[in-house]
C-alpha cells in the first residue's frame, strides 16, 4: 500500500453565532444589510447555513433565499439567491457581490416590491469559527477511507466545502492531499468534482468513499 509524502491530519470546527446589528424587514434593507454586513454574516448564512441542513435534499440551504420565500413570498428571488453555488466561491467577498447582484437586479426590476414588508424580519448573524484537531491521521488511502467513513458531519464540511476559503483554490482538503500526498490526481478530480448542493452530506461522503473504494479495488 502506497505511503503518503505527508499525513492527512482530520480536524473539525464549531462556530459560535453572533447576533449583529443588521435586520432587515423588506428587499431594500436586505440589500443595505448584505453591503454592510461582516464577512462572518455572510459565511453564517450561506457555508454554514450549508451545514446546518445537510439533512435536507429539497427546499433552500442558504438562509437568504429561505427568507425571500417564506416571509417575502418570491419565489423567483428565492430560486436566484439558492442557485448560487458556494463550492465555486473562493473569497466571501466576492459572494457577497453576487449575492447584492442578484437583489439589485430584483429591486430594479421590481420597484413597487423593495419597500414590502416581510411576514417577519431577517437577523443577521455572524459565525466565529473554532477549530479543533483531532487524534485522528492517514498515511495510506485505506487508512484515510477508514478515518473518513467515521468522521462528523462537521468535520466533513470544513474539509470539504468551507477548505475552498482557507486554501484560495479550486479544491478541497480531501482532493489536495491525494493528489499532492498520495499521488492520486485522477482520484483528486473525481472527489473534487462531487456535488454538494443536490445532496446531503452523508450523501457527498458516500459518493467519496465509493471512489475511494474503486481506486482501493483497482
Amino acid at each position: 500500500m502506497r505511503k503518503a509524502s505527508r499525513p492527512f491530519q482530520f480536524q473539525t470546527a464549531s462556530y459560535l453565532t453572533r447576533i449583529e446589528n443588521q435586520n432587515a424587514h423588506n428587499v431594500g434593507e436586505l440589500r443595505d444589510g448584505l453591503a454592510q454586513s461582516s464577512d462572518g454574516s455572510i459565511f453564517h448564512h450561506t457555508f454554514q447555513s450549508l451545514g446546518q441542513h445537510h439533512f435536507l435534499t429539497e427546499g433552500f440551504s442558504n438562509d437568504f433565499a429561505q427568507w425571500a420565500l417564506a416571509a417575502l413570498n418570491r419565489p423567483r428571488l428565492a430560486e436566484q439567491l439558492a442557485g448560487i453555488d458556494i463550492r465555486s466561491y473562493l473569497a466571501l467577498n466576492d459572494l457577497r457581490s453576487d449575492l447584492l447582484r442578484i437583489v439589485d437586479e430584483f429591486c430594479r426590476t421590481h420597484p413597487d416590491d423593495v419597500n414590502r414588508t416581510a411576514f417577519e424580519p431577517f437577523y443577521f448573524c455572524a459565525s466565529i469559527e473554532v477549530t479543533v484537531p483531532l487524534e485522528l491521521e492517514a498515511w495510506s488511502l485505506d487508512e484515510f477511507r477508514a478515518r473518513l467513513e467515521n468522521i462528523s458531519h462537521a468535520s466533513f464540511l470544513f474539509h470539504f466545502v468551507v477548505s475552498r476559503l482557507r486554501l484560495r483554490l479550486q479544491t478541497n482538503d480531501f482532493s489536495l492531499w491525494l493528489d499532492e500526498a498520495l499521488g492520486l490526481g485522477s482520484l483528486a478530480r473525481r472527489a473534487n468534482q462531487i456535488d454538494i448542493s443536490t445532496q446531503t452530506l452523508d450523501g457527498a461522503k458516500g459518493q467519496l468513499l465509493a471512489l475511494i473504494d474503486r481506486e482501493l479495488a483497482a
